[in-house]
């Protein structure tokens, strides 16, 4: 049989600096079978040129125009748009442009799903570094199972990590035209894949050095520093914002999921509207969670305060 093709969909925007390694990373998977679809954002720093070089040495590489509209929505284009330019069968990977994959990134995500006929996601940890690509560190670990409880109000799938087989590439090309706006395309798709079903594999072993610098549009949530901002972002209001984006583009798609999810979603939705008074009850026979204790505690938190 033939090695499974794999379809790398990369968001790209001014990141001329750190593409050459990112793009060498990929021409030196120990699976080979692939077609890089790019997507850049109006780049003006030679991004293209460096593309296009990849390609001129025999790479297999598509080069499309992105809504300029940030990295997500960059994410959810190549995502709406993929079909037609690669296999029907193809596997599904997100790139970042600026991080540098382990050899077996495709390859190990590939093993792991393999023979699984429904939809199923990948993922895994990942070592943080600095620009330099120094100074390693481990992400967090997932302590708690991966679910569609945990991914309404959590993205613990990192997109730059993330490996779908056919069938939930297949789903997510069917959905990411319903979905309209979305806060993350990986927060998205973990919360579509595992809405639907999908069989969900975190793999605690990183497959790739996750680069930080000044112009990471996420970046790693890791230190006490990065945690503090995020409890501010709930405080402000803006994990409400999140909640609100995602339940319209889930809503959109709610036909995919299971009864069982459908019916949760329907329920954060309701908690989100819900009186002061009510809002504990409520949130706890949902049996939503966070990875963490400390992360659960601030979830209470904000439905608390109306942040959720």
């Amino acid at each position: 049989m033939s090695a499974p093709h794999v379809a790398i969909l990369m968001a790209v925007r001014n990141g001329a600096r750190h593409l050459p390694a990112q793009l060498d990373s990929i021409a030196g998977q120990e699976h080979t079978n692939w077609t890089l679809i790019v997507s850049d954002d109006g780049s003006r720093d030679g991004s293209s040129e460096i593309i296009s070089g990849f390609a001129q040495r025999g790479h297999r590489v598509i080069c499309l125009d992105g809504p300029q509209q940030g990295a997500g929505a960059n994410f959810l284009s190549l995502v709406r748009r993929m079909q037609g330019h690669v296999p029907a069968t193809s596997w599904l990977a997100f790139a970042d442009q600026d991080d540098v994959w382990l050899p077996d990134r495709l390859s190990r995500g590939i093993t792991a799903l393999e023979g699984i006929a429904g939809p199923a996601l990948y993922c895994s940890r990942t070592w943080i570094t600095d620009e330099r690509l120094e100074h390693r560190r481990i992400s967090l670990p997932r302590p708690r199972a991966l679910g569609f409880r945990n991914a309404l109000v959590q993205n613990v799938a990192a997109g730059n990590t993330i490996l779908l087989n056919p069938a939930g590439s297949r789903l997510a090309s069917a959905a990411a035209p319903e979905a309209g706006r979305v806060i993350m395309h990986d927060w998205w798709i973990y919360q579509l894949m595992s809405g639907a079903g999908a069989q969900l594999m975190h793999d605690d072993r990183p497959s790739l050095l996750y680069r930080q610098h000044a112009s990471n549009e996420i970046g790693a949530n890791d230190g006490a520093g990065a945690k503090l901002s995020r409890l501010g972002q709930l405080l402000a209001g803006h994990y409400r914002q999140w909640n609100g984006v995602n339940v319209v583009a889930l809503s959109a798609s709610a036909h995919r999921l299971t009864p069982e999810n459908r019916a949760l979603l329907s329920g954060f939705a309701a908690v989100r509207r819900a009186p002061f008074w009510r809002r504990p009850g409520a949130l706890w026979r949902l049996g939503l969670y966070r990875q963490s204790r400390a992360s659960t505690a601030a979830l209470w938190l904000a439905a608390m305060l109306g942040r959720l």
